[in-house]
């Protein structure tokens, strides 16, 4: 079972950049798919981006052009770069990590980091 820890989250001006780490342990993420997902006070939890196992990405239409994904493997580390940021990216964010095996669908996240997009 992997245990994901996230960090990098705190308050930005708009227009800034914010650097999402997410550190894993007990497995490899070599293993799983990855997402980034956002929760927004009193909205539901939404993906913002992934990267599967082979390195295939995929990004929701709001942060697209402004976010990257990426992964190290090696590090066992997942990062989301984040770029132009605008107040409705305020949110808490949560590293994802998805194993499919034997037909079976297992999720598990991380405690999630607070990001503030203010002035």
């Amino acid at each position: 079972q992997v245990q994901l820890v996230e960090s990098g989250g705190g308050l930005v001006q708009p227009g800034g950049s914010l650097r999402l780490s997410c550190a894993a342990s007990g497995s490899s993420l070599s293993l799983y798919n990855m997402g980034w997902y956002r929760q927004a006070p009193g909205k539901q939890r939404e993906l913002v981006a992934s990267i599967a196992r082979l390195g295939f990405t995929n990004y929701v239409n709001s942060v697209k052009g402004r976010f990257t994904i990426s992964r190290d493997n090696a590090k066992n580390t997942v990062t989301l770069q984040m770029n132009s940021l605008k107040p409705e990216d305020t949110a808490v964010y949560y590293c994802n990590a998805n194993l499919i095996t034997g037909g079976a669908d297992t999720n598990y996240w991380g405690q999630g980091t607070q990001v503030t997009v203010s002035s």
